[in-house]
């Protein structure tokens, strides 16, 4: 799909996206204008409760699917691209000494290498390794989550010996592709800083005493993890020749440094951000699952929101991550679970939205305020770090129609901007002016999320010119590893633009002062009844 001429000879650049179900590629011209765009499906496997895989052969064939189709929709030569980018989910890849997949998986299947970034099954583990107490933990928000890597690396060495045995090689997903696009095995400071607790502000990054005393000394020397991080917005290799052929690319071309998928999608929006109000900025990046990424100039330790992390989305800026494990997946849960949304047809959240829309428009701003929903269905992320705990539905009945529905619904969205809202709180507590949202994602796409987002934060809402931050993002790595700009903050005063700004709705302020208010009543009184039926100290 066309969408700007890029001009005759200007360069062209090529970004790849592997999220949890499908991988995307788009073609970019230095303006920041998206091309064209292609999709292929991948497949999560879930063996059991708790666990979620992938096969990292399906997606490095899903990946070529889509950048064919995409070059050949761009209808542009593909010689004229200069630069290639990755970015993916921060899932963990396991293969053996010579490359090839090795299982991770209950199921023995070799072919199923991959462990999601959603997988819980290394929650022990992360207790475990937060109660070591070591200085590692002051940079991932003081508690180390069973979605972070060297968690789910300590369960495949307890649980699967056989496996482990095999294994020669462990790679971030972004950096696997990398590998197969240039035969280069590199760590990205983006991943390594984020998900495997390299201290990238320091002169010797990964702390070897804490490797060794949770048992994972052998990282380097077994299973070849890089001694040191590449910085994003720099050159990791060449696109190999075995890869230009299958792809119809030039060989030789530059591939960047690889980044996490929500992490490009804040670059992606906060790319062009002047380094004077980066206080003021958050990035939203919101699909299945919600990232919060905020910048600074020095490091801010805020409890249960991870980093601070130096150089992992900007080489010259330290990051706070807060993130909500279920959005987008919570709003397709409650479709699931309701037998009314069997008349929606394909389009449920659209049609959802409509009709909520619909009804806010003629009950008014307290529409389905009776409702209060915690969103917390797979845990809460950030900013209490409590994989543990679940979800609260207060003040459901049993109607069981369409407008029964649209308000739970509802209730369910408006916890989720709650979420964000605790968080910012924390951030701002923290030394932060938050005021903006630099919103991205799926839910950039639906009016009701965008206005909720606004209205319950209290914060003015950005959105941006080219809809898929994330791609775009992704695309100023591109561009800076090709030299087509000196550094990834040229690259995005050249490729960034906002096109829509959407400020709360003043008429929403009183209900929302009082919903937030019962919100986070809400959550202590889950901590009391916690503390009742499991009290500290009890075995279970």
């Amino acid at each position: 799909m066309t969408t700007s001429d890029p001009g005759a000879g200007q360069a062209l650049l090529l970004s790849v996206d592997v999220g949890s179900t499908s991988a995307r590629a788009g073609v970019f011209d230095t303006h920041g204008h998206m091309l064209a765009t292609a999709s292929t499906a991948i497949t999560v496997h879930r063996p059991q409760a708790e666990h979620a895989e992938h096969a990292s052969t399906q997606i490095w064939e899903a990946v070529g699917t889509s950048v064919r189709k995409a070059i050949a929709a761009s209808a542009q030569p593909a010689a004229r691209i200069a630069g290639v980018a990755f970015d993916a989910t921060c899932s963990l890849v396991m293969l053996d000494a010579a490359g090839s997949p090795v299982t991770v998986s209950t199921t023995g299947d070799d072919a199923i290498n991959v462990v999601m970034w959603a997988d819980h099954r290394a929650t022990e583990e992360a207790c475990q390794l937060t109660a070591t107490g070591h200085r590692v933990l002051d940079y991932v928000g003081g508690t180390m989550s069973p979605e972070m890597q060297l968690p789910k690396l300590l369960w495949l060495k307890r649980h699967q010996p056989a496996a482990w045995a095999r294994y020669g090689m462990a790679l971030d997903l972004a950096d696997f592709l990398v590998w197969k696009a240039t035969d280069s095995l590199t760590a990205s400071a983006c991943t390594v800083t984020c998900k495997w607790t390299y201290l990238n502000h320091e002169d010797v990054g990964w702390q070897q005493d804490f490797l060794e005393a949770i048992g994972l000394g052998e990282l380097q020397r077994s299973l070849r993890v890089p001694a040191r991080a590449l910085p994003v917005g720099g050159r990791a290799g060449d696109l190999s020749a075995a890869t230009a052929r299958e792809w119809g690319l030039r060989p030789g071309i530059a591939v960047a440094v690889a980044m996490i998928d929500a992490h490009a999608g804040a670059l992606g929006v906060l790319g062009a951000t002047p380094a004077g109000e980066r206080d003021q900025r958050l990035a939203l990046i919101a699909g299945t699952s919600n990232c919060h990424m905020a910048l600074s100039a020095e490091a801010r330790r805020v409890p249960g929101v991870w980093g601070p992390y130096f150089g992992a989305l900007t080489p010259d800026a330290w990051l706070n991550e807060g993130g909500q494990s279920a959005s987008g997946a919570l709003l397709d849960h409650i479709l699931d679970s309701h037998a009314a949304s069997a008349t929606l047809g394909n389009d449920r959240h659209g049609q959802m939205a409509n009709h909520i829309l619909q009804r806010r428009e003629d009950l008014g701003p307290d529409y389905a305020s009776e409702i209060l929903v915690v969103p917390d269905f797979h845990g809460n992320r950030s900013p209490l770090a409590r994989p543990d705990v679940r979800g609260i539905v207060w003040g459901q009945d049993m109607d069981n129609s369409i407008d029964g529905l649209a308000r739970l619904y509802h209730a369910a969205a408006v916890g989720i901007a709650y979420g964000t809202r605790h968080i910012i709180d924390q951030l701002n507590a923290r030394g932060y002016r938050i005021e903006r949202l630099h919103l991205t994602g799926g839910h950039a796409k639906s009016p009701l999320l965008v206005g909720l987002y606004a209205d319950a934060t209290g914060c003015e809402v950005i959105l941006p010119r080219e809809a898929d931050g994330v791609l775009l993002g992704t695309a100023l790595l591109a561009a800076t590893a090709a030299g087509l700009f000196p550094d990834l903050r040229s690259a995005g005063q050249a490729m960034v633009h906002a096109d829509a700004h959407v400020m709360p709705d003043p008429r929403t302020r009183t209900r929302h002062q009082r919903g937030y208010a019962a919100f986070r009543r809400l959550l202590d009184q889950r901590q009391e009844l916690l503390d009742i039926l499991h009290p500290p100290g009890t075995a279970d």
